[in-house]
């Protein structure tokens, strides 16, 4: 598996003209997270790089010859409205792309800098409306986390809460990419059917009572494959153009009527929030980290899904985190209170093992496809990353101020993760935040 390397971009003594770059930031220099935007002036969508508090708008770079010598491809690209072309191209053009905007952003050192030309290429992120990165054709959410999927199965199966294949198969389903949104778009409350046990004799259709998130991370797919041709694993890698946060939220009483025979479907399809901007695998070089490691006993998996290089270096090191407000709390003005806190470096399957098994029997994955990784829970309580877990499915509520409590979401509760990786001898990156209101 080809990595991509740690190179003078990662520099921590690297600093930016835009001086909220070096305070503390989700969006150092060191970062460049990539996202779609468009002004209240305009109604064209333009792709953008986070920087500190502001956006650097690459077509308006273009238009001043900032991004003269870059590849013919990537030069077509940066002026789309969309990142999927960006996505379609060899990882060399873009870390070529990622070179020139760390030279463009820099206090000094810089070979070329927009510094002279700030009025026209730089915006405030608070003037800006933040659009989806990318045209998401196809969305497939795994069942990653081992801990999760535990703590899940022994609800229902307490002898026995993990299924024969889970240690086997990275287990996953396809989902609704129409209804994948970007933060900051209110989520409806879903209707569906309810399981019988809960509503009576029969199954009612109604809105859901048990309303849940679940903390996790979204994956990009860079490049194709043809239909028909799998990627290996050692090449899996090279697939992920970056990460964003994910929220799959879930009805869990429509969930447990209809996943059986064949999975969730109107429990899962009614929304999916991500974060708008997309921390690119050439900024995350620092904090990649080895796979999960097997206990004895465990099966080891199959060849078409282990190398050495992928267990080596082949999950990502960040840590996320899930607030919740409520509409009391603000309007008492209390801060959102954390709920939990996990990390995917944890996640039972690599994104590499992910992509591999995914095309393995022939499916063709494009560019800017998603994947997500399935909740994000660790072994503590205080990791576990959905509120079916935290509460027992209900029956340990969560204590909020004001004398609240939760079991599951009410309207008017609002939802944010948030993550960020840190490692000694490196500047922490950020990837924003991910937001949703449940309304009713």
């Amino acid at each position: 598996m080809k990595t991509t390397p740690i190179d003078e971009t990662h520099t921590p003594a690297l600093k930016s003209w835009v001086e909220s770059a070096n305070q503390g930031t989700d969006f150092p220099i060191q970062n460049l997270p990539l996202g779609v935007f468009r002004t209240s002036g305009s109604g064209s969508h333009r792709i953008g790089v986070a920087i500190g508090d502001s956006v650097l708008d690459l077509r308006a770079c273009l238009d001043r010859s900032l991004l003269t010598g870059m590849p013919t491809r990537v030069l077509s690209a940066c002026g789309d409205e969309t990142l999927n072309d960006l996505m379609a191209c060899p990882d060399v053009e873009r870390r070529a792309l990622r070179h020139r905007l760390s030279h463009l952003l820099r206090a000094e050192g810089a070979q070329v800098t927009a510094k002279p030309h700030a009025v026209e290429v730089l915006l405030a992120q608070r003037e800006v409306r933040m659009v989806l990165p990318a045209r998401i054709q196809d969305y497939t959410d795994f069942y990653a986390s081992i801990d999760h999927a535990t703590n899940v199965g022994s609800m229902m199966r307490p002898d026995n809460p993990l299924l024969p294949n889970y240690k086997w198969v990275p287990i996953g389903y396809h989902g609704r990419s129409s209804s994948i949104v970007v933060s900051g778009t209110p989520v409806k409350r879903p209707s569906g059917q309810i399981d019988p046990t809960a509503a009576g004799p029969t199954p009612h259709f109604e809105p859901t009572k048990l309303l849940d998130y679940e903390l996790e991370m979204g994956i990009f797919i860079a490049d194709r494959n043809e239909l028909g041709a799998a990627t290996p694993i050692t090449e899996a890698g090279s697939r992920i153009f970056g990460l964003c946060l994910l929220n799959d939220w879930s009805a869990r009483d429509v969930q447990k009527w209809e996943y059986q025979p064949l999975g969730p479907f109107l429990s899962k399809n009614f929304a999916t929030s991500i974060s708008p901007w997309v921390v690119t695998t050439e900024a995350l070089a620092p904090f990649r980290s080895a796979a999960f490691h097997r206990p004895a006993g465990d099966p080891q998996p199959l060849p078409h899904l282990r190398s050495a290089q992928d267990q080596a270096l082949g999950a990502f090191d960040v840590a996320l985190e899930v607030s919740l407000s409520t509409r009391s709390m603000r309007w008492h003005g209390h801060a959102p209170v954390k709920l939990s806190r996990s990390n995917v470096a944890s996640l039972y399957w690599t994104p590499a093992q992910m992509i591999a098994h995914h095309t393995s029997g022939g499916c063709n994955l494009n560019p800017g496809d998603l994947l997500g990784t399935g909740t994000v829970s660790g072994k503590e309580k205080a990791s576990r990353g959905c509120l079916l877990e935290l509460t027992t499915r209900g029956k340990e509520r969560i204590e909020l101020p004001g004398g609240e409590t939760r079991g599951f979401l009410e309207d008017g509760d609002e939802v944010i993760f948030t993550a960020s990786c840190t490692r000694e001898g490196f500047t922490r990156i950020g990837f924003g935040e991910c937001r949703g209101v449940v309304v009713g």
